[in-house]
């Protein structure tokens, strides 16, 4: 049964009192009741906090009334991150544990950055879009200090209010009508650093999210194994199985019964970390040895294998400039 963690729900209830909504009393004791809050109960939550008559754009409302502390073990995890390009990483695999009405994901195309929303609920689905995409604005900002800068929010529906409103509540472009509901930023806020970093507090949060996402039945150990490789990417399987606490003919077992290869895995990460830093300013040599290749041919031959051209060809037909060896 799909269902969202309780303190996520909380927030609905408490912007509801805030503004002196009237919700039905048995459905505020069944939610304060629930160890998580079903997504049917959820479902209906949004219907009545939404038919309460409040103010307009009441999904808005919640997402930036959302406080990190509503996203229970998970959102203490991301913020504990070092940077806002690792906690949106970070998202897309512990979003389950928040609530399971739809995923992430984290896309750079050229010079854009964009976190996709996907959702899969049926209720209220603008509504709660809204919030979700609020709710991943405002605590980017204040996760970085208020550094973040986004470039704009696209919403696939359509205004639920006059523009004005959504104007006067975000302060930053909307578009409606998109291919798909995304925060959009310049690739280079994926650097900021996130004021409560903490390493530490993150691997104590993580072992928690683990086992609610484990409980939920989405434990993946690719996942964890996409992470360890993220984390050294010149690790090998061995020396990824042995941090895994996993001997390495384990970790081959426990893949293959996902669909799943080390090596599969292993390069997906040096390709998405491959793009990443040419997008920046390193050149193609610092690259090849932060992916931990021998040498700079290898990671050239590696890249075309992956992408069908070179670095230098793929930086140019991203519209990228140059980086040349100094």
């Amino acid at each position: 049964m799909q269902s969202v963690a309780r303190v996520f729900s909380q927030a609905i209830v408490q912007l509801a009192e805030r503004d002196g909504l009237v919700l039905p009393a048995p459905l505020l004791a069944a939610v304060r009741g629930a160890a998580r809050v079903p997504l049917a109960m959820q479902d209906a939550l949004w219907e009545a906090f939404c038919r309460a008559g409040g103010a307009p754009l009441p999904g808005l409302r919640v997402g930036l009334a959302l406080q990190v502390a509503h996203l229970d073990s998970a959102g203490l995890q991301l913020v504990a991150c070092e940077t806002l390009g690792e906690a949106l990483q970070e998202l897309a695999e512990v979003a389950p544990a928040i609530g399971e009405g739809g995923g992430f994901e984290l896309r750079r195309d050229g010079a854009q950055a964009r976190l996709v929303y996907r959702p899969r609920m049926a209720v209220r689905v603008p509504e709660r879009v809204e919030a979700v995409l609020a709710s991943a604005l405002n605590l980017a900002r204040w996760a970085t200090g208020g550094r973040f800068q986004a470039t704009g929010l696209g919403f696939a529906h359509a205004p639920l209010a006059p523009r004005e409103a959504y104007a006067a509540l975000l302060d930053l472009p909307v578009a409606f009508g998109t291919a798909c509901d995304s925060l959009d930023f310049d690739p280079d806020q994926l650097a900021l650093p996130l004021v409560g970093a903490n390493a530490e507090l993150r691997e104590h949060l993580r072992a928690l999210t683990a086992r609610t996402l484990a409980a939920l039945g989405r434990s993946s150990l690719a996942a964890s194994v996409q992470r360890q490789v993220r984390a050294e990417p010149g690790w090998g399987r061995e020396r990824v199985a042995a941090a895994l606490g996993i001997s390495g003919r384990h970790l081959v077992r426990r893949l293959a019964e996902e669909g799943l290869s080390f090596k599969a895995l292993r390069e997906s990460v040096l390709d998405e970390m491959a793009r990443e830093a040419l997008a920046g300013a390193r050149r193609v040599a610092e690259i090849a040895e932060l992916l931990g290749f021998a040498d700079e041919g290898g990671f050239v031959r590696a890249f075309r294998r992956w992408r069908g051209t070179t670095p230098a060809r793929w930086r140019a037909e991203e519209g990228l400039p140059a980086r040349r060896a100094r």
